[in-house]
């Protein structure tokens, strides 16, 4: 592990983004509260924050964070659901691994609550979209 002792604590921010493609019968069911497995936006909302919360025991060498907040955002598309995920501290290292592992496991739980309806869904596009914080700064995704 990187050795962050020495660093001083900082507000961080990371945000990350991702998509699942389905069909407009799958999209339909989830929009609707049809999927067989219930509601599938709520399990995946918690889903991804309880991710967020285990990001340390999951990629090796990364830090356990005391997360402050973690916000999982959704939005319909033509042919998708949009994952993004928002997460925070006061700390000494980043929190973009924390987004990106709470958008992934948020994308999962979307798949296993339709899977039964289409098993061709397609997860997309994972990547942070935007940090801020600590000694490299803010910084932005292109486009």
């Amino acid at each position: 592990m990187v050795d962050v002792g020495g660093k001083a604590a900082t507000e961080r921010r990371a945000v990350a983004s991702g998509r699942i493609t389905m069909g407009p019968d799958v999209l339909a069911a989830i929009r609707e509260g049809n999927a067989p497995k219930g509601d599938v936006l709520s399990a995946a909302r918690i889903a991804g924050i309880m991710a967020a919360k285990r990001t340390g025991e999951l990629i090796p060498l990364c830090h356990p964070l005391g997360l402050e907040a973690v916000n999982i955002d959704f939005a319909y598309e033509a042919d998708a659901i949009r994952v993004t995920a928002t997460a925070s501290l006061t700390g000494k290292t980043g929190v973009e691994m924390e987004a990106m592992t709470a958008v992934s496991v948020a994308l999962l739980t979307i798949y296993d609550m339709a899977k039964a309806l289409d098993k061709g869904m397609v997860i997309e596009g994972v990547r942070l979209i935007a940090k801020s914080g600590g000694k490299s700064g803010d910084w932005k995704a292109l486009a």
